[in-house]
């Protein structure tokens, strides 16, 4: 790609498919050419309220095309976007708009009974950097509305001059880490990183103008921004967007726009199949179903390839820190390599298995998973010591999972470094648990974690959501496990529940588990 601006390749696909949709959203249709023209404006009104190159812009939004036109106006001059979760309250957002310096807020007025306008008004005095506080919607006074911004003047030179000052190295956006481990850390993608990471996973997948993808996946984090935005943007395809993720409407959109490519994390795919009116939809239009975030269990494979009956299965490994995708099963791997790995490092990214001194493992040891190649993002915002922990000088990124490389340099994920327990002396890998208790017939799903014990040091304490209707007992569990696991590794606490508490991403939140367990020790 000769530039590494976001804004260039937009202004790129509408020089090549302007009347090509890109946006899909409801009963709209917005073409690359309209969304540069709409983005044009908001950007222009932008620099008329202060924003510059450097500043941040923050979006609480759900995916809609609004957020859209937040990013695109703002990559258009070199303002970062601090990408927030409708979810977030007082402490993730006081705590994320402080650390990140945010200048203004873009938010919607509303979310189910929750009143932003509200909330921001009365919180004004602890985020003192947010000046300017825009509403998609109705607002307070002395707030901007989104609507007026969408309809001044176009100052075309200004504008102009704005562009021509972005950077490769500008930061595009700002992802906070999902928390499963202590606070979160605000990632500073780039404009180079972020198409860096789509541009290998199109490439990857063989994706072009004719494909369109289904945008479920939250638009403030890399599944939804990079993987399925930019991704679809390099290769001049679509999306439709979804604006939070709801089993049916999920279906719905899949039977109605017969979109190419569905991703979504493990949680997802569960809730997706088991939904109980999934045959009366047409998922044939489906051809690549992109599983991410954690290892997709045998079971969930299978479920997938038999629900979706065209589609190719491929398992996406990625994070904020590496801008989005940077390994991947192949489209020509069986199914049951996508079972057992996670894939090979796409585009022309390296990747190194290293120990605890970060010196470089043979095939078959288990070690940390180290990336290397544009997608690595600049660091974390202004936390000098964890960015040189986990960013090195000579360019590695040390991600923290541990895994090991097979005979055909594929890689197998063994789970966080942190996940990882020692239970009378052996390592135990919570997902390697997990996949075998989710291929019983009678488990819907599983999480494990590691708890202190007085005589083994730790032992595995297992959450399991039992399928619907089906009544699993402890006894059955662990017999269960017996048969198929080492008897390190056979939980030795089941405990039964209706929920596990998520991210915003959709991930199983392993730190709020551990959470909840020492305050039962209390």
């Amino acid at each position: 790609m000769q530039d590494w601006i976001v804004h260039k390749v937009l202004a790129n696909a509408v020089d090549r498919f302007p009347d090509q949709p890109f946006l899909i959203y409801e009963d709209q249709l917005i073409s690359y050419k309209e969304l540069d023209d709409v983005t044009d404006v908001l950007a222009s009104a932008l620099l008329q309220e202060g924003f510059g190159r450097g500043d941040k812009i923050a979006i609480l939004a759900l995916n809609q095309l609004e957020w859209l036109y937040t990013y695109f106006a703002a990559a258009k001059i070199g303002v970062g976007v601090v990408a927030l979760n409708v979810r977030y309250r007082d402490s993730e957002l006081e705590y994320m708009l402080n650390n990140s310096k945010t200048k203004g807020i873009v938010s919607i007025s509303g979310h189910q009974s929750f009143d932003f306008v509200q909330f921001f008004e009365k919180f004004k005095d602890k985020i003192p950097t947010v000046e300017k506080y825009i509403f998609i919607g109705y607002g307070f006074e002395g707030s901007l509305s989104f609507d007026e911004l969408l309809a001044r003047p176009l100052d075309r030179g200004r504008l102009e001059a704005a562009k021509q000052a972005v950077l490769e190295e500008d930061t595009a956006v700002v992802i906070y880490t999902s928390g499963t481990t202590g606070k979160p850390k605000g990632t500073m993608i780039t404009n180079r990183s972020i198409l860096a990471s789509a541009k290998a996973q199109a490439d990857h997948l063989s994706l072009g103008a004719g494909d369109c993808t289904v945008g479920s996946l939250p638009l403030n984090h890399v599944g939804g921004i990079t993987c399925a935005v930019h991704a679809l943007l390099v290769c001049y395809g679509s999306i439709v967007l979804v604006p939070e993720f709801i089993p049916e409407k999920v279906l719905q959109v899949i039977h109605h726009v017969k979109p190419t490519v569905f991703g979504g994390v493990p949680t997802m795919y569960h809730m997706v199949l088991n939904h109980k009116h999934i045959n009366q939809y047409d998922l044939s239009s489906i051809k690549v179903c992109i599983a991410g975030g954690s290892n997709v269990d045998p079971t969930q494979c299978e479920m997938i390839e038999t629900k979706f009956p065209n589609a190719k299965i491929i398992n996406l490994y990625g994070l904020s820190e590496t801008s989005g995708a940077c390994i991947m099963t192949r489209l020509t791997d069986s199914l049951e390599k996508v079972q057992q790995s996670i894939g090979v490092p796409i585009g022309d990214f390296s990747l190194m298995i290293v120990d605890a001194e970060q010196k470089e493992l043979a095939s078959g040891e288990v070690g940390e998973v180290a990336v290397k190649g544009g997608c690595r993002a600049k660091g974390y915002f202004e936390l000098e010591e964890e960015t040189r922990l986990a960013f090195s000088e000579d360019g590695w990124l040390y991600t923290g999972d541990m895994g090991y490389l097979d005979h055909e340099g594929y890689v197998i994920l063994k789970g966080r470094k942190k996940e990882m327990y020692i239970q009378g002396g052996y390592n135990v890998y919570p997902v390697e648990v997990e996949n075998i208790l989710m291929s019983h017939p009678k488990i819907g799903f599983a999480a494990g974690i590691g708890v202190p014990d007085s005589f083994l040091g730790e032992v595995g304490r297992y959450y399991i959501i039992p399928r619907e209707g089906a009544t699993i007992t402890e006894e059955e569990v662990k017999s269960f496990c017996q048969q198929h696991l080492a008897d390190y590794k056979v939980p030795r606490q089941v405990v039964f529940v209706s929920q596990l508490p998520q991210t915003p991403a959709g991930k199983i939140q392993k730190s709020a588990l551990k959470e909840q367990y020492l305050k039962q020790l209390q």
